[in-house]
């Protein structure tokens, strides 16, 4: 069976590095037109371009920090205008940090939410009138939604909220053709990998080896991969469903 994805108009946020890059790149490779965005300039930008250049299409690589509404907003200009209008959304930019719930600061809470739910919202807001019949809204989640993790209270209580904001517009939505569902990685070694101690990343690797059925991390493409399946019509009839890639954890 073929994607069908060539041609499609995708947007997907955070798309420069890790679970992001991966999507964008399986998404240009399979025929999509990908319109991402960054925060920070870095190598991992201008690598981003080259590969998108030599894969072909019109893609664009543009500054936007989603934590701002006011760059939620010329996010979604720059795709209308780029586009015109828009057969799929990735919501997947995200922010985490960890620390004890009794020293989380009211500006920490708020910048987490803001950039891993708030900015979903306003996203797919503001996009509704490019999207058609036959869009698909992915909404990036966690497993650590369901299993909660110290430290992290403020990102998990985000990751959770994207499940009620995913039920809630597959419903109001649907009428509209438009489908919106939840993808929700476990632990997947990305580039991160790289920047930490042999030793660490080692000892992380044989950890999630334990707790995984499959006694291994996921890859990033096998975290793409079910992102394209449910942008594509082959998952035309499944909406409103959070699919956990996740190993067996």
């Amino acid at each position: 069976m073929e994607l069908g994805l060539q041609g499609k108009k995708l947007l997907v946020t955070g798309g420069t590095r890790g679970i992001g890059r991966g999507i964008v790149l399986a998404a240009a490779r399979a025929g999509a037109d990908v319109l991402t965005c960054y925060v920070q300039e870095s190598e991992y930008v201008e690598s981003l371009r080259r590969e998108l250049k030599e894969t072909g299409g019109d893609h664009h690589v543009i500054r936007a920090d989603v934590g701002d509404l006011a760059q939620v907003d010329s996010l979604v200009e720059a795709a209308k205008e780029k586009y015109g209008r828009l057969d799929g959304i990735v919501n997947n930019a995200g922010v985490i940090s960890h620390i004890p719930f009794a020293d989380l600061a009211p500006e920490e809470w708020s910048r987490v939410l803001d950039t891993n739910l708030t900015a979903s919202y306003r996203i797919i807001q503001q996009a509704l009138p490019l999207l058609g019949a036959g869009a698909s809204v992915i909404n990036v989640g966690s497993r650590g939604a369901a299993a909660g993790i110290p430290l992290r209270a403020h990102y998990t209580a985000a990751k959770a909220a994207m499940i009620g904001l995913t039920r809630s517009l597959a419903k109001e939505l649907g009428g509209k053709g438009i489908r919106v569902n939840v993808v929700a990685p476990g632990v997947i070694e990305t580039e991160a990998f790289d920047t930490l101690p042999a030793e660490r990343a080692e000892g992380l690797r044989a950890t999630y080896s334990q707790k995984t059925a499959l006694a291994r991390l996921g890859r990033v493409d096998e975290l793409a991969a079910p992102v394209l399946f449910l942008l594509s019509d082959l998952s035309a009839y499944i909406t409103g469903e959070t699919l956990n890639v996740d190993g067996g954890i």
